[in-house]
């Protein structure tokens, strides 16, 4: 079990994390929501269906990551489309975003806390480590926490496509960007098992 998700009977999934493992994944995750933002103020709206309404940003991040993880809706994945095509775009990408990123950063942010919260509770087991067992609804949250910090630290290092993170796996040792590569290939250890657990 060490360093993979195994299946909880019942549902949910289990991994031993050592210390180092649980302090790396919890900086990511504070990192995370330090990086989506706080979420609705405390003197925002009481009214629910007033929150429903609200209306988010409409121009993308100009932060690179958080263009990765709140992309444009619409866009022409086959090719650069023309000047007219492009306004379409941007203003039904721009709608779009007014009325979805407030919920997408509200479940970005939800997940980075389950992992927050669920590594914060760990009791210590045998020499320097843990097991760390989640619900089925807790994997989801980690699930996707996962992706998210994945999706960031690859926005980081300029990843675009697989050959791109081929080429970083062959860094060498003295390269700066290593300890981002290691990170970044660990945690897409950990996702690929989770998704295994969770498949049916």
């Amino acid at each position: 079990m060490p360093g993979t998700f195994e299946p909880l009977p019942g549902g949910g999934a289990a991994v031993a994390l050592d210390d180092v493992e649980i302090s790396i994944i919890r900086s990511l995750a504070v990192q995370m929501m330090e990086l989506i933002g706080p979420g609705p103020a405390e003197d925002a709206s009481a009214d629910p269906l007033a929150d429903l309404f609200a209306e988010g940003p409409s121009e993308p991040p100009s932060d690179p990551v958080l263009r990765r993880l709140f992309p444009d809706a619409y866009g022409d994945p086959d090719g650069t489309p023309g000047a007219k095509e492009a306004e379409e775009q941007k203003a039904h990408s721009a709608e779009f975003r007014r009325y979805t990123e407030n919920d997408l950063r509200a479940g970005k942010r939800d997940n980075a806390l389950a992992v927050i919260r669920s590594l914060d509770a760990l009791s210590p087991v045998g020499e320097g480590g843990a097991v760390l067992e989640l619900s089925p609804d807790d994997s989801r949250k980690w699930l996707g926490a996962l992706n998210d910090l994945r999706l960031a630290i690859g926005a980081r290092l300029e990843i675009s496509d697989e050959d791109d993170g081929d080429l970083l796996f062959h860094l060498p040792d003295q390269d700066p960007r290593k300890p981002m590569v290691m990170a970044y290939l660990w945690l897409g250890g950990l996702q690929e098992t989770l998704v295994t657990t969770l498949m049916p």
